[in-house]
């Protein structure tokens, strides 16, 4: 069964966005991380979201799907993480369902219990202000359990099973 990993790169003072919404300093080395063995670790483990995307939404798609082909498909879910998470699942088979999203989904996520590894890279800046990964209380009880500490170039990637 696909386990589910959700997570964020963050700055040393813990905002995943600085106060303009912008996350540029935060993946100065994005381009650098192209070929690493840190991504195609992480992009062989993933059974979704790579190829078939499931887009978590408020609003139906649009009326002009993207370009899609027999690689790339995208299911757009209207009816909550719960049915995201098990339509992804279900596609990935025995990989990973890699989250990527806000904040806000991963939040959701966690406080569903529906996270089973939580990635958090920490980039060595300080933002000052803006956008918070963990700004809801009711996260404020898990006690994740470190799987591995990775350095990735200048960025420090935690990697955490979340208990059930």
């Amino acid at each position: 069964m696909a386990k589910v990993i959700a997570g964020m790169t963050t700055s040393l003072d813990g905002f995943v966005a600085d106060g303009t919404g912008s996350v540029d300093r935060l993946y100065p080395d994005l381009e650098w991380l192209h070929g690493t063995a840190y991504m195609r670790e992480m992009i062989e483990s993933t059974g979704a979201v790579q190829a078939p995307i499931f887009v978590l939404t408020h609003r139906p798609p649009p009326r002009v799907a993207p370009k899609q082909d027999e690689h790339l498909t995208f299911t757009f879910v209207t009816d909550g993480v719960g049915s995201a998470v098990a339509k992804a699942k279900a596609a990935a088979g025995d990989k990973a369902v890699q989250v990527i999203g806000g904040a806000s989904v991963v939040r959701q996520l966690l406080l569903a219990g529906l996270v089973d590894e939580l990635h958090v890279d920490v980039m060595p800046v300080l933002l000052g202000a803006g956008l918070r990964l963990f700004e809801d209380q009711g996260v404020a009880g898990m006690q994740p359990e470190r799987i591995s500490v990775l350095e990735v170039g200048a960025r420090t990637s935690l990697r955490f099973r979340v208990p059930r």
